[in-house]
């Protein structure tokens, strides 16, 4: 991928010049035609740096460059089983004055406030989107990080917050995509429980988060045992990547049975696709795509 400074100067002189453009190419932005039962979606998340989480495969600073992670993220976006992104507002600007989000489902990312590494990480507070301006853009939903730690007494006001997005999107006709994990803090750092009990028992908080769960997905991570993850809720279920570990042939292959499961309905993955070990992003999602129900 291209890392010429350069490249895309153009949104930087648009930005200054001209922020208004970033509403204009929302408001004549053709909208996805909506989503459909056993119809699996595959949007591609690019909400990481936000949080300060720039690293893939054990490189510190992989997302770091943005020109290069718009690249990808363009390449992505052109394939066109690729249904649609889920990003923090600087992205979703850029992709906007960019047209690429063209027929796009657009998820925007609302908490971004529990920083990698920060000593008060859990206190997840919203910083991105709200509510009220993912309508204003024409956005489908918006996306919750919600990590619940039970020896952190923040994980009580990130709970309360995620409820009142949760609300508040409902209330605007949009969708709630929530992001739960049971996390813990082990030589220090936040790590999230991924035993099928723990995921299991996270869906069922989610769940019950807002005053009404008429517009909430689920977005889960794939696990043993996915079958008892899936039954633990009937709402419609976005399998998400997280940071790559393992051989691709074994992510896909992981996908692809928890794919075939009822409610999942589709996928929003990341950095499994937009930085792959040999680098082929175009091929890497023309795989993830192969495995999608259309």
């Amino acid at each position: 991928m291209s890392t010429d400074v350069h490249r895309y100067e153009d949104l930087t002189r648009i930005r200054l010049e001209d922020p208004d453009a970033v509403q204009r190419a929302a408001d004549s932005r053709p909208r996805h035609p909506g989503v459909v039962y056993g119809r699996q979606n595959f949007i591609v998340a690019a909400d990481h740096p936000a949080r300060g989480a720039l690293s893939v495969r054990g490189r510190a600073d992989a997302m770091a460059h943005r020109g290069d992670l718009l690249d990808r993220l363009r390449t992505a976006l052109s394939n066109p089983a690729v249904d649609g992104v889920l990003a923090s507002p600087d992205i979703l600007d850029d992709l906007l004055l960019l047209g690429a989000l063209d027929g796009k489902l657009v998820f925007g990312s609302m908490n971004r406030g529990g920083l990698t590494g920060l000593v008060n990480e859990i206190d997840d507070r919203f910083t991105g989107h709200t509510a009220a301006a993912l309508k204003r853009i024409g956005a489908d939903g918006g996306k919750m990080l919600t990590r619940i730690h039970y020896g952190d007494p923040a994980t009580v006001s990130t709970l309360e917050a995620t409820a009142r997005a949760v609300s508040e999107l409902a209330a605007e006709g949009l969708y709630a995509m929530v992001e739960p994990f049971i996390s813990e803090t082990r030589d220090g750092r936040i790590v999230n429980d991924l035993s099928p009990d723990a995921v299991v028992k996270s869906a069922a908080i989610a769940a019950g988060l807002g005053e009404t769960s008429a517009r909430t997905w689920m977005k889960l991570p794939v696990v043993e045992e996915m079958e008892r993850v899936v039954a633990a809720t009937t709402m419609p279920t976005v399998l998400l990547g997280g940071d790559p570990s393992g051989a691709p042939d074994e992510i896909f292959a992981t996908w692809e049975a928890a794919l075939a499961l009822p409610g999942v309905q589709g996928l929003t993955v990341g950095r499994t696709l937009l930085y792959p070990e040999d680098g082929d992003v175009a091929a890497a999602v023309s795989t993830a795509a192969s495995l999608l129900r259309k």
